[in-house]
């Protein structure tokens, strides 16, 4: 299937520096969109995309960057939530200012970003987001508490605003990936069996593996993405899209 409806769109990516957000950039840039790519540290432009400083935490900077968009370049069509951060606390050793650093870009950022893109999204009646989430915010994870109850609220936010957008044409869904091979999941590996351990499952963790017997890349995710942004998907609104190879088992 040739995934059409990108070519000449705006195109905004939060957390495209790296990993997975840097797959998206490219695949919009690929299919023909204008994309404007933002992180806290600013990502390369060296493929032509537009790209800014942004810290989703701040409400202001993110109403500033659209509006910057809007009156530059033009109508924003299509938009990508990929910023994110990790905690790997146990809860008894969770502080107060981790969990609320977690929950400030995990979910205060899909709120801040998404609701100022549907300001503008909804006068014109057209318009798609999607949030990177994560599989961690359907099942249980130990020392993942602040992170997977921060996409787990972020992913209920976006089927929220899914529901009020639906009926001004603007599709809202989730994307949900597993263990992918970027420096977050790296990151968590002490030694070279980290990425088996990660496929096998480790029972004392009550952690299932993967059934495909392999990590995701962050194009598989990208390509996730993808689909429910292109007019192929244009009926599909407030879906969760897990993209994990079977790992959660969808519990």
């Amino acid at each position: 299937m040739q995934l059409t409806g990108f070519d000449g769109k705006i195109a905004l990516v939060t957390g495209a520096a790296g990993g997975i957000g840097a797959a998206v950039v490219r695949a919009l840039r690929d299919s023909g969109a204008v994309v404007v790519a933002s992180d806290r540290v600013a990502p390369s432009s060296e493929h032509g995309e537009h790209s800014f400083v942004l810290d989703v935490t701040d409400a202001a900077a993110v109403d500033a960057l659209v509006a910057h968009v809007e009156a530059d370049l033009g109508p924003i069509d299509v938009a990508v939530n990929v910023a994110g951060v990790l905690s790997t606390a146990p809860v008894l050793e969770l502080t107060t200012d981790e969990w609320r650093r977690t929950f400030a870009v995990n979910t205060d950022g899909v709120f801040h970003v998404s609701q100022a893109l549907a300001r503008v999204m909804a006068p014109r009646r057209r318009g798609a987001m999607v949030t990177v989430g994560s599989n961690a915010a359907g099942v249980p994870r130990q020392n993942m508490a602040a992170y997977a109850a921060s996409k787990a609220a972020a992913a209920m936010f976006v089927r929220c605003l899914g529901l009020e957008l639906a009926p001004l044409g603007i599709r809202c869904n989730i994307v949900a990936p597993g263990s992918t091979r970027t420096p977050m999941q790296t990151g968590m590996w002490t030694d070279t069996g980290g990425e088996a351990r990660t496929i096998a499952g480790t029972l004392e963790t009550f952690k299932s593996g993967i059934p495909l017997g392999k990590l995701a890349e962050p194009g598989d995710i990208a390509n996730a993405v993808m689909f429910l942004l292109s007019d192929q998907a244009g009926h599909i609104a407030m879906s969760d899209l897990y993209v994990d190879g079977g790992a959660t088992l969808r519990a």
